[in-house]
């Protein structure tokens, strides 16, 4: 039995993920906004759940929560870092209010989620960090970019963590599901259309989108049960892409930078300075 500590654990991947480890004999610390759509799961499961409500923005309620359930729980095996949502709108249609709350949402609450628990899981000699992120981590889509910022971003934080936390027998994944069918879509903060880009790239991904047209292949099922495999695995790689669009999509994007990448080696070396060059020679 593990003990695993979700956050937006109330809808979508996170309710999907929090159902399966009660179903499967775990204990789950719930950290949810709003606590109803786990009523049921609290009757069936009893003590294996426990449901905290706060908002992840609130950064002094989420390290009290933090502070509470490592204190309740002997070990937190598993902290699975969800809590997210989707900012859609081009660069010029986002709002500077929409564009604070996507960043403290989705990345900074990350941030102070990791920082929070670190402590803890040095304290009681390791433990993994399970980051849901999106291929969105690796890939951009027009009108996306605020989400693919905070996605990008949190993805360096935790390249350089897993570092820092390694000799302490700690363990950063990082999961990044394609287009999957969830909730997401219905919880998008969408940003009013200029006319300007009607007739763009981001207007034809608006009009996918909004249109249900956009191709959405994940199975939320599916994808959290390669996630909870993904942190049970003795040795697992740190990224796990989930889904055959988020496959074929960070495949491609990432044989074109390092093509683009290879392609400028002697510019790239000739930055050196001549000593360093000389040297090198």
């Amino acid at each position: 039995m593990k003990t695993w500590f979700v956050t937006g654990a109330s809808s979508g991947l996170g309710l999907h993920m929090t159902r399966t480890l009660l179903e499967r004999g775990d204990k789950v610390v719930a950290a949810v906004r709003r606590s109803e759509p786990l009523d049921a799961l609290a009757v069936r499961f009893g003590d294996r759940l426990r449901v905290v409500r706060f908002d992840v923005t609130d950064t002094a309620a989420l390290r009290a929560a933090v502070v509470d359930a490592f204190a309740a729980m002997p070990r937190i095996d598993v902290v699975v870092s969800n809590a997210a949502y989707g900012l859609f709108g081009a660069a010029e249609e986002v709002t500077d209010a929409q564009i604070d709350r996507q960043i403290a949402t989705n990345l900074v609450a990350s941030i102070h989620l990791v920082r929070a628990v670190l402590p803890h899981l040095r304290a009681q000699g390791g433990g993994r960090i399970l980051q849901v992120s999106s291929e969105g981590g690796q890939v951009a889509y027009p009108s996306f970019g605020l989400y693919h910022a905070t996605k990008w971003g949190i993805e360096g934080f935790l390249e350089a963590v897993a570092q820092e936390v390694a000799p302490f027998g700690i363990e950063i994944l990082i999961a990044e599901p394609g287009p999957t069918a969830t909730n997401f879509a219905a919880g998008l903060d969408v940003a009013t259309p200029l006319d300007a880009y009607g007739q763009t790239p981001a207007g034809d991904v608006r009009r996918a989108l909004l249109g249900g047209n956009f191709p959405v292949k994940g199975d939320a099922q599916r994808t959290v049960d390669a996630m909870i495999a993904m942190a049970d695995e003795n040795r697992p790689r740190r990224r796990r892409a989930l889904g055959s669009t988020a496959f074929e999509n960070i495949e491609a994007a990432l044989r074109g930078r390092l093509d683009d990448l290879r392609a400028q080696r002697e510019i790239a070396y000739g930055a050196d300075s001549l000593e360093s060059a000389a040297r090198n020679a």
